[in-house]
């Protein structure tokens, strides 16, 4: 069972108490020195009762006496609400979405990062438009569109074992397999529709995997973190995902390459109901930040669609080189030694 813990604390003297009540001997005090001969030795006297009040009433004491400290008393009502879970609770719970993904057909404002692949593509359009298309286990249609003009901007495919790129205002067509992992000068040759299949459509967690289950706090929230291992004679993070405890809903999903590299870093957001009536997931994000650091690649999504778990078939997926176009063949060949 899902429970809040609950809060309490005492409340202090308070400074601005403190300070009243000091205040109020302080006429007494210069009743009595008004009868000593000399005016500045008495004002200077006062000056010096003023002070020693006012620093002891922000220091906490009363009078000169300890015992007494200052703390601030934050109203439960304001204090962030923090579930609990266990372990298996949020494996349940993560697989039973990932398991009910199937596919994904969105209409999605794309708004690339500076200095990212994609701000290579779109920098000199103000607004882009994406039409996803995406289905298990890693197929994925992606289109950008100038929103009045329709212009398209990219198009770009994979079948999860090779990729296809269209740049019609470059006349540029980019094709190279999926397991590509040299990374180009020019950026607009680092784009990568595969790169958004396991952000858009979530990996589940098999029984065989070893996944580590601990909690971790920061001024920003209270999160459970799921790290998943990668098998084999030294394991290594494969996955980790992440929790908020404000509602239980997961917020972050870490991609790790080899030797603790990470490849993929996406966040979730305005969590909404499918816009397909049939469909069984109860709900998808509605904004979803993705960065990957190695690829140069940094982005943010905004869906005003999204239908899942429709049939989507397999022509969808392929996409061919218009007559005329440059055809770029990428490998994993270093620049400059390709035939």
């Amino acid at each position: 069972m899902l429970r809040s813990p609950r809060d309490s604390s005492d409340a202090r003297y308070s400074p601005h108490h403190v300070l009243c009540l000091g205040l109020r001997r302080v006429p007494p005090v210069i009743h009595l020195l008004h009868g000593f001969w000399n005016r500045r030795f008495v004002m200077k006297r006062v000056r010096n009762c003023m002070v020693c009040l006012t620093v002891s009433a922000l220091l906490g004491g009363c009078g000169g006496h300890a015992g007494v400290t200052k703390t601030t008393t934050v109203p439960a009502a304001q204090r962030p609400v923090a579930l609990e879970a266990t372990r298996e609770q949020l494996l349940e719970c993560y697989d039973a979405l990932a398991r009910n993904l199937q596919s994904l057909d969105g209409t999605f404002e794309l708004k690339p990062f500076a200095g990212s692949a994609y701000s290579g593509v779109i920098s000199e359009y103000h607004d882009v438009k994406a039409f996803i298309l995406a289905s298990r286990p890693y197929n994925i249609r992606m289109i950008g569109q100038v929103p009045i003009a329709g212009t398209t901007v990219f198009d770009m495919a994979s079948d999860g074992h090779e990729f296809e790129v269209w740049l019609p205002t470059k006349s540029q067509f980019l094709t190279g397999p999926v397991a590509l992992n040299r990374v180009s000068s020019k950026p607009i040759e680092n784009l990568r529709p595969q790169h958004l299949v396991d952000a858009l459509l979530w990996p589940e967690i098999h029984k065989e995997e070893i996944t580590l289950f601990e909690e971790f706090n920061d001024e920003t929230g209270r999160y459970y973190v799921l790290t998943v291992l990668r098998g084999g004679y030294q394991p290594e993070i494969l996955r980790k995902i992440w929790y908020n405890r404000s509602d239980l809903r997961f917020v972050r999903l870490q991609a790790y390459g080899p030797k603790g590299l990470l490849l993929s870093d996406a966040r979730y957001a305005d969590w909404q109901a499918p816009d397909n009536a049939s469909s069984t997931l109860p709900e998808y994000p509605r904004s979803i930040g993705i960065n990957r650091p190695r690829d140069e690649y940094r982005l943010d999504l905004t869906a005003s669609k999204v239908i899942v778990n429709e049939p989507i078939t397999a022509d969808h997926f392929q996409l061919q080189a218009p007559t005329g176009a440059e055809v770029v063949h990428l490998t994993n060949t270093p620049e400059g030694k390709q035939p």
